[in-house]
């Protein structure tokens, strides 16, 4: 089993209440979401577990972990349609990370200003729906603390 981190703190929500269908209906994988929405400023989202980024983007980033667990997180909803804005990339795709390393920076108030969810996914990827335990939901994480088990 591998630790899943939070990327950033926050209220840990259930996928089901991710205002996405995909991700709702965890069709690219099980796991929860971290809701930024309130904190002021950017926000440094950083690595979830150790591994190599093989996909990155400004609005999400997907990890292949070195203990055999792949891992997307994805920086609010819709928020490809923002083209970059309001996301500063501090990674780069290919990069060896551990947990913790930042990753991506982001600004949550220009999601929101922009009429999208600031919410995060944290999934694991092509995992089965209802896989992942849930006990974080319902709780405020903070930097470094374990979302789940994967």
């Amino acid at each position: 089993m591998t630790a899943v981190r939070t990327p950033f703190q926050g209220p840990v929500v259930s996928l089901a209440d991710v205002p996405d269908p995909v991700f709702a209906g965890q069709l690219v994988g099980a796991g929860v979401a971290v809701d930024p929405t309130g904190v002021e400023g950017a926000v440094t989202a950083v690595a979830p577990v150790d591994g190599t980024i093989v996909k990155l983007h400004p609005h999400a980033f997907a990890l292949q972990g070195a203990a055999g667990t792949d891992v997307l997180v994805h920086v609010g909803i819709d928020t490809v349609k923002l083209s970059g804005e309001g996301f500063e990339l501090i990674a780069a795709e290919g990069d060896t990370v551990v947990a913790g390393d930042p990753v991506v920076r982001f600004t949550p108030s220009v999601i929101s200003a922009a009429g999208y969810s600031p919410i995060c996914p944290v999934v694991v990827l092509g995992s089965a729906p209802d896989s992942i335990a849930q006990d974080a939901v319902g709780t405020t994480v903070r930097d470094g603390d374990t979302l789940f088990e994967a």
